[in-house]
């Protein structure tokens, strides 16, 4: 939490300044009830009517003068507070970037998001008040305090005991508030997930009619969220009326011992009437301060939930000198690599050993689930290997910066993503200095070209967010087209034709062989057609290499290869039929 603070440096003045002109509204506020005091005894006692106008006009400009210090302790609390909350939205944001994907996958989007919404915005509504009231409220009940000693010390008694009983209080509901809202901002989080889950697959739970079932485990997770809040909350709450009660009897008290003390002589009217001034100045102070404590749990609770994700160090991270060329043909070579995901109980990938050389075409092939993706994705180092290595260019991967490595690389992964922008903005993601010629290629290599020149602004076609204004085949396309834009010496095309024809498939791989840069090629498919012309041909099956040989070896020597193809064979020609 005490790490947050660094993105309030920037702020000094403003947290210095706005502090400062609240404490000028207190001591003018501290004043009034003297100017009360002064009114009733001389003015009133006395029946001295130009002292009351002089003390009226007195209380008038104090209030007036208090009011331009209050808004002007608002205006810089505010700037403070919305400057710190934009600072650290916009490093928590860059920090999210540089994580791992293991990382990533532990902390969850939904979690990320909460964090970079309503955790910041919390902590943002903690900081305006704790510059507009953590000193106020404090200052004006001691101050308080020590004015109703000034006036009298033994009718002062029931400030004395107030304050140490008002401590306990308002300390031990921070205390067990703190865990209580962190425990509702994982309910929310829990809620955000099945929201953003059922958005997005809004049309799968259409097509198998779970509309219903989704429905009950929302309202399980909204019930769940809103039960938290309301026990967060009920705690929470014991503040107003503790504070009430305990300030209500002290009042009670002294009255009865200032009645007593007036009637004796000690005090006058006008001095039990001030202490009865600040003894309300305390309850109304206290009923802020309660809230201010309130507010400054929750904003803890986010606080903490947010330096969580900022100490997440990615533990893959890779040097950031450049590396030294290598010389070898092997673009790509796996040695006796596995790999585990985090809090998974065994390997995902076991033993995987090939090479390839540099220009040539892998494909791979297995069943669901025999961790196909995962192996493709340890290429461009998104997970790195728990045993064995992995080279580039005759080089350990781990050796060569993050920026150099992923350079090289163009990824195109199974779910096609596309950003909100136009044509050309996405195609200039992975290569912002592309021209149109460069982009044109790519997108008559991936076979986008037809359909992009035929949209009324071609390059310049709007892109919806996620591309929803393009069916699926041609979001594909343009994935291909973006990866293809910045001529990457490796490609990887991870199942990324699913929703190709047969026709624009061949089209789509014999366009990447005769690109003119000859880039090396991975390609994962569950069509034996799209890969049975690759120079190599690696089979998994449940996480272990099966087989690896071209199309003709395969079927010769590898079972689980045959009968992928065989099965697919029999299918296109009816043999099942």
């Amino acid at each position: 939490m005490k790490n947050l603070w660094i993105y309030l440096r920037a702020y000094k003045k403003e947290m210095l300044l706005s502090p400062l002109f609240k404490l000028l509204e207190v001591f003018f506020e501290l004043a009034v009830p003297l100017v009360v005091a002064s009114i009733v005894d001389v003015g009133i006692g006395n029946g001295n009517t130009a002292h009351i106008v002089k003390c009226t006009l007195l209380m008038a400009l104090l209030g007036l003068v208090g009011l331009v210090c209050a808004v002007t302790a608002q205006f810089f609390a505010a700037r403070a507070a919305v400057g710190f909350a934009e600072k650290l939205r916009s490093a928590l944001f860059r920090h999210i970037q540089t994580l791992s994907y293991t990382e990533l996958d532990t902390l969850g989007t939904s979690s990320l998001i909460t964090n970079m919404t309503s955790d910041v915005g919390q902590l943002q509504t903690g900081v305006n008040l704790v510059l507009r009231l953590f000193l106020r409220s404090p200052v004006i009940v001691f101050g308080a305090m020590i004015m109703a000693f000034a006036i009298d010390v033994r009718a002062a008694i029931p400030f004395v005991l107030l304050i140490p009983a008002l401590s306990i209080v308002v300390f031990g509901i921070m205390l067990a508030g703190i865990p209580l809202y962190k425990k509702v901002q994982k309910r929310l989080d829990r809620m955000l997930g099945i929201t953003r889950e059922n958005l997005s697959g809004v049309r799968v739970v259409r097509a198998f009619n779970m509309e219903e079932t989704e429905k009950e485990s929302f309202h399980t997770a909204n019930e769940a969220f809103t039960a938290a809040q309301k026990f967060a909350g009920g705690i929470s709450a014991l503040m107003n009326p503790l504070t009430f009660v305990l300030v209500n009897a002290a009042i009670v008290l002294l009255i009865h011992r200032g009645a007593l003390r007036v009637d004796s002589g000690v005090l006058t009217q006008g001095q039990l009437i001030a202490l009865y001034n600040y003894m309300t100045q305390i309850l109304v102070e206290l009923v802020k301060l309660a809230n201010l404590i309130i507010t400054i749990t929750k904003a803890m609770a986010s606080g903490n939930r947010i330096g969580e994700v900022l100490k997440q160090v990615n533990d893959e991270e890779m040097p950031s000198s450049p590396s030294t060329e290598a010389k070898t043909n092997d673009a790509v070579r796996f040695e006796n690599v596995c790999l585990k995901y985090k809090g998974a109980g065994a390997d995902s990938l076991t033993n995987i050993s090939f090479s390839i050389e540099k220009g040539q075409v892998l494909g791979i092939i297995g069943s669901t689930g025999s961790g196909k993706s995962s192996l493709v994705s340890m290429i461009p180092r998104f997970y790195p290997a728990s045993s064995g290595q992995i080279f580039i260019d005759g080089k350990p991967i781990d050796r060569y910066p993050e920026d150099e490595l992923r350079q090289r690389i163009g990824v195109v992964p199974q779910k096609a993503v596309l950003f909100k922008g136009t044509v050309r903005s996405n195609l200039l993601f992975g290569a912002p200095n592309a021209d149109d010629e460069t982009l044109e290629e790519a997108l008559k290599a991936a076979q986008a070209f037809d359909f992009v020149s035929k949209k009324p602004q071609g390059l310049d076609e709007p892109v919806e967010q996620g591309g929803r204004n393009f069916s699926g085949g041609q979001r594909q396309r343009l994935t291909i087209a973006r990866a293809l834009a910045k001529r990457p010496e490796i490609l990887i095309l991870d199942d990324s034709a699913s929703a190709l024809d047969y026709a624009t498939d061949a089209a789509l791989r014999s366009a990447i062989r005769l690109l003119p840069y000859h880039p090396t090629t991975v390609i994962v498919s569950q069509r034996t057609s799209s890969i049975r012309f690759a120079d190599k041909i690696l089979v998994l099956n449940d996480g272990e290499a099966v087989g690896l040989g071209t199309h003709e070896e395969l079927l010769e020597d590898c079972p689980t290869y045959r009968e992928i193809h065989d099965s697919q064979f029999e299918s296109q020609t009816g043999g099942a039929v």
